[in-house]
């Protein structure tokens, strides 16, 4: 039985009871006789809804945002940045996606030859906690446009979260059920992903878990889409502008309490800069407020549970042990960890060659622009990169060294609607948003005519 707990005071929140597996099947049953509907419906009528769910989404955004703040100790005001985001993600969709759809003439031998985009089904989605909403839309949405239902695991500890996703579909009054919340334990997903019903599955999550679904996924020849963890480097070349880089740094570590995939986790700054980044980043580390995540100002939270922030300290503690300094911050007190600031790092530390998913931040320097590379590759993970340079014409002729799915200059490494989003190495495979993200749950269909 999954317990909502809220991290900031450690009360329990809501108990909630996982489906039974026949009640699984039923719904997978009724997914698929939505499709039947769903997907023969003409795009132009589907977007009407997708205009609905956005009102929704407007109406609803502080009831979510509440609801995400107490059950993963998310700061309220980035929980409502991040129900804004869902609206805009959908406008991007409302834009753009009969043009991404279209049939695509080719020209051929033949008389007529085009290209068309066909739904595959009932589309499985395992989502994680960190983002609730938006890792949620940002696979459910396209999906959906293109003509799929969906049915969604989330993560246990934002059950609250995952069942309000489900009635915002029900209050844009959408003709079918195309959006199911799947209230199941971790271990009922492989049978989920057996059913004939799934055709895909999307996972944003953990190394292991992502492991888990795609060996399944493969095993019964089904597409898979897999956003894994990242440990981007955060690089700061020479002649970088760190009245520029520095805030940006900031936030790249500590937005959601550093609880990001795609959040920076290790500084790399050139040697001529590293003192002065050093002390100024820790400046303004310290000055960040930390406290209750329903308090409008507060801008460090809890972490989403005690036991990662029990798993943060070990990572922390364990890299001081081996040599690393400890700037400012390393205290933790049930789920909340100190802002924290770490020099004398070296590569095998594990604040250095493990996802720290957490508000911690290693600095190493660097001399060389080829030393630079090396340790931004040194990873087993290749989500993204954040450089910061003046010369930037001279950087764009070396993208292609850094082994990374985005890379981000003289910027913070974000999700945006209109770019593909998606990772390299234990990253994952596959890339969700923009044209890429739309077409990933489709049958790309040849029709050749003589």
């Amino acid at each position: 039985m999954p317990v909502t707990t809220n991290p900031y005071n450690l009360e329990t929140l809501s108990e909630y009871q996982y489906f039974l597996d026949f009640q699984v099947i039923q719904m997978l049953e009724i997914s698929q006789k939505s499709f039947q509907k769903w997907g023969k419906m003409p795009l132009k009528k589907r977007l009407k809804f997708i205009k609905n769910l956005i009102f929704v989404l407007t109406k609803q955004q502080h009831l979510l945002a509440e609801t995400c703040s107490k059950e993963m100790g998310k700061p309220v005001k980035q929980a409502i940045a991040e129900v804004k985001k869902c609206g805009l993600l959908c406008e991007y969709y409302l834009e753009h996606a009969e043009s991404f759809l279209e049939n695509k003439n080719i020209k051929t031998e033949a008389d007529e030859s085009f290209v068309t985009h066909e739904p595959l089904g009932v589309i499985l989605g395992v989502m994680p906690w960190n983002f609730p909403y938006w890792q949620v839309f940002r696979f459910a949405i396209p999906a959906i446009i293109a003509g799929n239902t969906v049915v969604v695991k989330h993560a246990s500890n934002v059950a609250g979260c995952a069942a309000l996703l489900e009635d915002i579909f029900k209050e844009a009054e959408f003709p079918e059920i195309v959006y199911q919340n799947l209230q199941i334990s971790g271990e009922q997903v492989k049978n989920v992903i057996e059913n004939p019903v799934i055709k895909g599955i999307s996972l944003t999550g953990s190394e292991k878990a992502g492991a888990s679904v795609a060996s399944t996924a493969a095993n019964l020849i089904k597409k898979s889409v897999l956003e894994l963890g990242g440990s981007n480097a955060f690089i700061v070349l020479e002649d970088a502008d760190l009245d520029q880089a520095i805030p940006i740094a900031v936030t790249a570590r500590m937005q959601n309490t550093g609880q990001s995939c795609i959040a920076a986790k290790r500084f790399i700054v050139h040697k001529s800069l590293y003192n002065e980044f050093v002390s100024r980043f820790t400046e303004e580390v310290k000055k960040m407020k930390c406290g209750d995540p329903l308090d409008e100002s507060t801008e460090i939270g809890t972490l989403a549970r005690v036991d990662l922030a029990e798993d943060i300290e070990k990572q922390v503690d364990k890299s001081v042990k081996m040599g690393a300094r400890i700037v400012t911050g390393g205290k933790r007190k049930d789920a909340f960890y100190e802002p924290t600031v770490l020099v004398d790092v070296t590569t095998d530390m594990p604040v250095f060659n493990e996802e720290v998913f957490g508000p911690v931040a290693p600095v190493v320097a660097f001399g060389t622009f080829e030393e630079a590379v090396e340790l931004s590759n040194n990873s087993s993970f290749g989500l993204g990169v954040n450089i910061f340079t003046k010369d930037v014409e001279t950087l764009k002729q070396k993208i292609h060294l850094f082994e990374e799915g985005a890379v981000f200059v003289n910027a913070m490494v974000k999700s945006d609607p209109a770019l593909p989003f998606g990772g390299v190495k234990k990253s994952g495979f596959g890339r969700e948003l923009a044209e890429n993200g739309i077409k990933e749950f489709v049958n790309v269909k040849t029709v050749y005519i003589k």
